[in-house]
């Protein structure tokens, strides 16, 4: 079975438990700290010896294609190809994961690229297999939105995307801070990390969409369980959401972008407020989930995250490296650890790629890099 079919399998039979392990609308009795080093046995009662090493690698095997033009979203198909968006010219297109070969699907109609915004995550229906639809995150000219495309490879190369069904939109754009990443949970529901846009104070308006993460319905409706009557918000107090994983615990994390001082891993549990504005970074305010860990944002600037081998790898744009944080259930077991610095410039994306890879993309055309040679691309790494 390839990888991208092993994921695909574990999305369609894994059961109804939310990202944090316990029922969607349900809060964990766990606490989320700081970072701890476990010895003998871990905070969560797990054997010392079942924890991830405190010190990691990662082997660059080759680079999958390059030439990329603001790369943004990657998703796995069943066959094992890759599908990647464009920001700035709102396109997707196939990479034949063996050769590196593009071909581009097509225009996904109504995207407004400007800034940090265009077409941003991607991510394939859970039913995949019968149903060909692609769903897309992107700034239109009026707002963000989450929309589903039917993907029809026997069309000619250009024309396979079908027109943007519109499942979820209000979410508020900006110049800046328009989150973007999607993903389907293990329990089959939609989730969005959005942006404040710029506007501070919506994080903190549970009745706003901006500076959140969103639980969906498939069709786009707020999700069963979610901790607020009626409402799609799932998590508020956030600035900028990039990155959303799961564990093999089905423990949803995510990474966001700080202003000045500190860029946050977060463990996530549903319905609570994660500071922003009010605090950024750790803090004593016990109303404020306070983060896994954190970075100075010349270090990180973090996006995409994935997790594989026991750890989050989470690639960080400005910082220009890939961070590895060993966990024990929803702490750091050891100190993050950065790989690849400086290498291949800015990095955007990280994908699990089953097993012990991952796929990696860079953004060095996104306006704020320098491009090197060979533009953007796509890495396959080997991680431990």
């Amino acid at each position: 079975m390839s990888a991208a079919l092993a994921v695909t399998a574990l999305l369609l039979t894994a059961g109804c438990s939310s990202g944090d392990g316990t029922l969607p609308g349900d809060r964990t009795t766990a606490p989320f700290g700081s970072a701890g080093t476990a010895t003998g046995s871990s905070s969560s009662g797990q054997p010392a010896a079942q924890l991830p090493p405190a010190k990691g690698t990662v082997k660059v095997l080759r680079t999958v294609t390059e030439g990329l033009k603001t790369p943004w979203g990657l998703a796995a198909l069943p066959d094992g190809n890759l599908l990647v968006s464009s920001r700035d010219d709102g396109t997707i297109t196939r990479i034949t994961e063996k050769t590196g070969r593009k071909t581009e699907l097509g225009s996904v109609s109504g995207v407004s690229a400007a800034g940090e915004g265009g077409l941003l995550g991607i991510a394939l229906s859970p039913d995949y297999a019968s149903d060909h639809m692609i769903y897309a995150y992107f700034t239109s000219a009026s707002d963000n939105r989450i929309v589903r495309m039917l993907y029809d490879e026997k069309k000619p190369a250009g024309e396979q995307l079908g027109a943007p069904d519109t499942i979820f939109k209000g979410i508020p754009k900006g110049y800046i801070h328009n989150g973007g990443r999607i993903a389907f949970g293990p329990d089959g529901m939609l989730y969005a990390g959005t942006g404040e846009s710029g506007q501070r104070g919506l994080a903190q308006d549970k009745k706003s969409l901006g500076g959140k993460i969103l639980r969906l319905t498939p069709e786009g409706d707020p999700a069963p369980g979610n901790p607020f009557p009626d409402s799609p918000v799932y998590t508020y107090g956030h600035r900028n959401v990039q990155g959303l994983a799961w564990d093999s615990k089905q423990r949803l994390f995510a990474s966001e972008f700080g202003q000045d001082t500190w860029d946050e891993l977060n463990a996530i549990t549903p319905g609570d407020d994660y500071g922003w504005p009010d605090a950024e970074g750790k803090g004593s305010d016990p109303k404020y989930h306070n983060p896994i860990t954190q970075w100075h944002t010349d270090d990180a600037s973090p996006s995409g995250i994935a997790y594989a081998e026991g750890s989050i790898w989470m690639a960080g744009l400005k910082g220009q490296r890939l961070w590895r944080i060993p966990l024990d259930g929803t702490k750091a077991s050891a100190a993050p650890q950065a790989f690849l610095t400086g290498e291949y410039g800015r990095l955007r994306t990280v994908v699990s790629a089953g097993d012990d890879k991952l796929w990696l993309v860079t953004s060095n055309t996104d306006g704020r890099g320098t491009p090197k040679s060979g533009d953007d691309r796509i890495l396959e790494l080997q991680v431990s």
